[in-house]
């Protein structure tokens, strides 16, 4: 297994700031490099041990765009927006205890399910079967639009993350403040297709996987694929121990009949592997140019994951240029599942940026 020790002696570079206790938030370690005054007193947020919720209330449907969105909604209908966006191979479960913290806040908590994931569908069978990143963060777009939402807290991990940047990159006017687990992961292609460090390679063996017809046949045969995703929560989260009953309930949401074509052609397009849609170049052109983002962030690492870069943020930084935060939290990849509160409380203190 390649932790992030590893993966930073071999770059030649150190671990970062050591993670300490704040305001009840076991292992979370505050290096913000501009910290912003807050408007007003900020709420903590409850403690609450990971995994002490195991479903939400009913979900609902939602026609939006080329989409019949599932999404679970918490909190007062009137509250402030929260949109929570989960990654791959994840489900809204990531934020199964995140979601109740946030809605006794007083927010209004929206977790949809992303595209060819659970009860999400597209209208048409004729419609490609796209992942390009452009086009998950319009996804996120037209479900703003269809739920009345004029502007949100955008909050997410993976390709919630990615998903997050370019909404506030590229929709600045839709995005009240970000919380963006492992910084700034908009896709350069051009920049996808240089090798990096053997070290750093061999934790993306996945992505390579699924460029081969192989790893196509993998995704799409449930019992490998099975056995594929969790293996990937276990290299990426070596910290935490989930039990077969948690991996369930998010697996569920692979059964989607799309789940498939969406995750091969997300990673192979990445690769420069897979077409994308020509309608949607003018965002893709934008994003290629690794925008800056303005918007109130807070950027989170997990310190355990395996895709933590080295610097403690540094690599990133100068993408962010309004109020900024920059924290790190002692769990692996799926921060928001393993460590609830610390998440929730990056989303209510960006929130009174």
């Amino acid at each position: 297994m390649i932790n992030r020790r590893t993966f930073n002696k071999a770059m030649g570079l150190g671990t970062g700031a050591a993670a300490v206790s704040l305001a009840g938030l076991q292992g979370v370690s505050n290096a913000s490099t501009t910290a912003p005054h807050h408007s007003g007193k900020v709420p903590v947020v409850p403690s609450v041990t990971p995994g002490t919720h195991t479903s939400f209330p009913a979900l609902k449907q939602v026609r939006a765009g080329l989409l019949n969105v599932g999404y679970a909604e918490l909190g007062p209908a009137h509250g402030p927006a929260v949109i929570c966006l989960h990654g791959w191979p994840y489900d809204i479960h990531s934020y199964v205890d995140v979601a109740p913290l946030l809605a006794d806040q007083g927010y209004r908590v929206i977790v949809p399910y992303l595209r060819g994931h659970g009860t999400t569908r597209f209208l048409s069978p004729r419609t490609f079967r796209n992942a390009q990143q452009s086009v998950v963060a319009l996804d996120i777009i037209a479900l703003m639009d269809a739920l009345k939402i004029e502007k949100a807290v955008i909050a997410g991990f993976d390709w919630g993350s990615r998903t997050g940047d370019i909404l506030a990159a590229l929709w600045p006017e839709r995005v009240r403040a970000l919380v963006s687990v492992s910084g700034y992961l908009i896709t350069n292609r051009k920049a996808q297709l240089e090798p990096i460090a053997p070290v750093a390679e061999h934790t993306w063996w996945y992505q390579y996987y699924f460029a081969t017809e192989r790893g196509k046949k993998a995704m799409e045969n449930p019992d490998l694929r099975h056995d594929l995703t969790k293996l990937v929560w276990q290299l990426v989260s070596p910290t935490w121990h989930f039990d077969d009953a948690t991996f369930e309930r998010t697996e569920a949401a692979f059964e989607n009949p799309d789940y498939a074509a969406i995750v091969i052609h997300n990673y192979r397009w990445r690769l420069d592997l897979a077409e994308g849609e020509r309608r949607y170049d003018r965002y893709e052109d934008k994003l290629a140019l690794g925008p800056s983002i303005a918007v109130p962030t807070i950027t989170i690492d997990p310190e355990f994951d395996p895709f933590t870069a080295p610097g403690n943020g540094s690599s990133y930084r100068g993408k962010f240029t309004g109020k900024y935060e920059h924290r790190t939290v002692a769990v692996g990849h799926n921060l928001p599942q393993e460590a609830p509160t610390a998440f929730a409380q990056a989303v209510v203190d960006v929130a009174h940026f």
